[in-house]
């Protein structure tokens, strides 16, 4: 599986970032990754004041060499961009080995405060 990971830097970002980025990730960036031709699947990762991550693992070469090119080109204008203050400190693809699926299923939602 072709995987791709774009990390910015929360280490200078304004207070509050965090809440912008899950309401941006919930309101937005969810339903547009939804159903996404290409891609097999996204994941938002964060720590609060070290970093926030999208990983994405695409169906293809392809898919990920297309989505990686058009990204990078417009990275210091993408919505994380504008909401941190800064561009991405790493776009990185990478392979993905294997994804395993636990007993107690995978859950497709933009946001869980469980």
């Amino acid at each position: 599986m072709k995987g791709l990971t774009v990390r910015w830097s929360l280490a200078e970002a304004p207070e509050g970032v965090e809440a912008e980025l899950a309401a941006y990730v919930e309101g937005t960036s969810h339903a547009k990754f939804t159903g996404m031709s290409g891609l097999q699947f996204k994941t938002w990762r964060m720590r609060a004041g070290e970093w926030f991550e999208g990983v994405y693992v695409f169906a293809s070469d392809e898919a990920r060499a297309a989505f990686e090119e058009s990204f990078t080109a417009g990275a210091a204008d993408a919505p994380g961009s504008t909401i941190i203050g800064s561009a991405p400190v790493l776009i990185e693809p990478c392979d993905v080995l294997a994804v395993a699926e636990g007993w107690d299923g995978f859950s497709p939602v933009a946001r869980d405060e469980g």
